[in-house]
């Protein structure tokens, strides 16, 4: 029989105190180690926006997500004091906006203003370097606004449905301008020949300011472009209205009739405008945005500058437009498969 001394049951018996006070404080450090992580997370948020944040807004100047983005820029800036700078990025219908901002560092401090475009840009651009369900975090739905189908006085249509027949019996000689291929502007008016049969010929420009330049001068017969945008030109005489895009005729111009009245029942396309960050942006900074947008867009200074742009402000939790943004998606997939709109 082999017999232990007590000194080696002593130090036997001692290895497995020494082993759980190593694994005790293993946890007490991981735990620290949490808890200075947590508060780092938490100091961040805190100090939000910590220097200027960059809105880039996927158009030209002059169109809706321009304006929209700098009602909202100027009454953040107040709130947060930190400049929100507007960084126009116009082009391959928001793709160049989106990459931008996807590529950007998710700290919160590069924000994409985006239409309705933003849930089929990767649809149109197949080869998209991003997926926007998987590489943007939608932040906060700002507000909705219908668009206004016009043409130039010189074109001999008074109402839709001379357009339509015009557009039918003479395939390729309508042209519609848009702010760029596979924008809001193109897709509602694709959407619209679809239904009607239409042929027209597409004049993609760079962003709604050189679309608009270009209806008005004649150089394109017909454009769908927000309300408030081209409304003062239809009032002037400088275009021609047909038809409202929403369900519903606009408060800004109660006597022109919805596209669906118009003869095109069914019809009905309202661009909404949100903002959104790269998916990473942590949650506690994407909250304290989300409040922000909520916050500027219920000011009665902006309300009343929306009614007078005819935008409907929308707000919301990141939940609900996550939700609404991932339906978004998958509608816009069916109806451009449905329409055989190709890749852009």
């Amino acid at each position: 029989m082999t017999h232990r001394s007590s000194a080696g049951m002593a130090r036997a018996g001692a290895l497995p105190a020494v082993a759980l006070s190593i694994a005790a404080l293993a946890s007490l450090t991981a735990l620290a180690g949490d808890a200075g992580a947590a508060d780092a997370a938490a100091a961040e948020t805190q100090a939000y926006p910590s220097r200027p944040v960059r809105l880039i807004a996927a158009a030209s100047p002059g169109g809706g997500i321009d304006l929209l983005g700098r009602l909202l820029a100027q009454r953040l800036s107040e709130s947060w004091k930190q400049q929100v700078v507007v960084d126009n990025r116009a082009g391959s219908g928001g793709l160049i906006a989106t990459e931008l901002v996807v590529r950007a560092n998710p700290d919160g401090h590069t924000l994409l203003m985006q239409s309705v475009g933003v849930s089929y840009v990767g649809t149109l651009n197949r080869n998209a370097p991003f997926d926007v369900l998987r590489d943007l975090a939608p932040v906060a739905l700002v507000a909705s606004q219908p668009s206004l189908l016009v043409v130039h006085p010189s074109v001999q249509a008074a109402k839709l449905g001379e357009l339509i027949a015009l557009a039918k019996a003479k395939p390729g000689l309508v042209t519609f301008g848009s702010g760029g291929a596979g924008g809001a502007s193109h897709m509602g008016t694709e959407l619209l020949a679809n239904a009607t049969g239409m042929k027209m010929v597409h004049v993609p420009y760079k962003g709604t300011g050189p679309s608009m330049a270009a209806l008005l001068s004649g150089e394109v017969n017909v454009a769908l472009i927000g309300i408030s945008t081209v409304l003062p030109h239809v009032r002037s005489g400088k275009a021609r209205g047909l038809g409202v895009s929403s369900a519903t005729r606009s408060s800004l111009a109660q006597d022109i009739p919805t596209i669906a009245e118009a003869g095109v029942p069914g019809y009905e396309f309202s661009g909404w405008y949100g903002v959104l960050a790269p998916a990473k942006t942590p949650r506690p900074i994407q909250e304290r945005i989300n409040a922000g947008v909520n916050a500027a867009i219920r000011h009665p200074e902006m309300l009343q500058q929306f009614g007078g742009n005819g935008f409907e402000p929308l707000g919301g939790s990141i939940d609900a437009f996550r939700k609404y943004f991932a339906a978004e998606v998958a509608k816009w997939k069916r109806v451009i498969a449905e329409a055989g709109i190709g890749n852009l």
